[in-house]
């Protein structure tokens, strides 16, 4: 009977044993499988913008040695000096592309030129948030949020708006007489720009597919298309 009774408790002793292993082990899974997911968010945060470089600088492709200060001296913007007022609406960049000094800085910078009642179109930039300073003159602008809510401000000589990343922005100079100038700085050295309306209508996307997600004739669309490309 004692034999009988011990070998009862040894196998619960060992049941227990058991269950305990196995849930210490599921316990191991689910910590490593959390570890795991915080270190690739953590991953992906580090990565949202520009790649960090491991040097100071990238230098030009095919140059050996170290650049003189010419390489990161930016003069484009000179053209601004002296010079009149467009009479559209004008954006001077120095993004990677124009200044190559630029690449693994994680910082670009554009001019914008409005000429009185003037826009610039609803666009984005993929690749970066955008901080706007108004130096001269006043703009109305907004952006829309992916809730589709709309977000404007009127700006006056002096103020900071920021875009948030992604989003579609729009800047317009209401002033029927009075132009504005504007400086963007972007938080990537290639923060690229998607206008709206020609990546719509000027892109080879099917005018019925147009025609139905507008919720419109194909007719209309071939005219906006065409008022766009003239």
């Amino acid at each position: 009977m004692c034999h009988v009774i011990y070998m009862f408790t040894s196998l619960k002793m060992k049941s227990k044993v058991s269950n305990y292993l196995q849930a210490s082990k599921m316990a191991s899974k689910l910590h490593f499988f959390l570890l795991l997911s915080v270190t690739c968010a953590s991953l992906h945060i580090s990565m949202a913008g520009d790649p960090d470089i491991l040097t100071d600088f990238i230098p030009p492709p095919g140059f050996f040695g170290a650049p003189s200060g010419n390489y990161f001296t930016f003069t484009g913007m000179r053209a601004l000096v002296g010079a009149p007022f467009p009479t559209t609406f004008k954006v001077l960049k120095a993004t990677m592309m124009e200044f190559p000094a630029l690449e693994g800085q994680s910082v670009s910078y554009s001019v914008l030129q409005f000429p009185n009642g003037t826009v610039n179109p609803p666009h984005t930039h993929p690749r970066a948030s955008e901080l706007l300073f108004v130096l001269m003159g006043s703009l109305q602008v907004g952006f829309v949020d992916t809730t589709n809510k709309l977000f404007t401000q009127t700006l006056q000589e002096g103020d900071i708006f920021v875009f948030p990343k992604g989003l579609v922005h729009f800047q317009f100079n209401c002033d029927a007489k009075n132009p504005a100038l504007a400086l963007s700085a972007f938080g990537s050295a290639s923060p690229g720009t998607v206008k709206v309306p020609s990546a719509v209508f000027n892109s080879t996307i099917d005018d019925q597919v147009l025609a139905l997600s507008f919720k419109t004739d194909v007719a209309t669309i071939q005219k906006l298309k065409s008022g766009l490309s003239g």
